[in-house]
């Protein structure tokens, strides 16, 4: 037994596997696939009809106030971006708004979120803006972890519901 535990103390630990090199562009029509996957694997539901929609809206029609951006790598897509510069809903003056980051599993701590999150914001800024803003689930601890670390924090409004049945 511990002749064992001596050999496995001889061999060195593996360092964690670099990130691939990846670019941030906007997404493609040949992207979908590759984005419908990735959220179907990191949500584990297939909303393909969804993601059409939204290429529509934010990537085929590419307008100045709406960002689909999508972090590309040799191994193909590592995560994506999407969000929009909105003006006036409950008194706000024209901000910033990500509706939707994802990274995939593998590439996660390795700075491809940060690089999303840079680029959308630096859109938004080239549209005129100088706030951006979310909105999340409470008990999303990863996805506020890494706004967070991004220097966000609560902003001026509060989300109200109530059920509708």
């Amino acid at each position: 037994m511990a002749r064992s535990t001596a050999k496995r103390a001889e061999q060195p630990a593996k360092a964690a596997s670099p990130a691939p090199k990846s670019r941030i562009r906007a997404v493609a029509l040949t992207d979908l696939p590759a984005v419908i996957a990735l959220d179907e694997e990191i949500t584990g539901l297939a909303k393909p009809d969804y993601w059409k929609d939204l290429y529509e809206r934010y990537g085929a029609r590419r307008r100045s106030e709406r960002f689909f951006l999508v972090a590309e790598s040799a191994e193909g897509i590592q995560g994506f971006v999407i969000g929009e510069v909105r003006a006036w809903e409950f008194g706000s003056p024209p901000c910033g708004w990500i509706f939707a980051i994802q990274v995939r599993h593998r590439g996660r701590l390795k700075g491809a979120g940060t690089r999303l999150f840079n680029a959308i914001c630096d859109c938004f800024r080239r549209a005129g803006v100088d706030k951006v803003r979310t909105m999340l689930a409470r008990d999303n601890t990863l996805i506020l972890s890494f706004f967070r670390s991004q220097g966000m924090m609560a902003g001026p409004f509060i989300q109200l519901e109530m059920a509708l049945g």
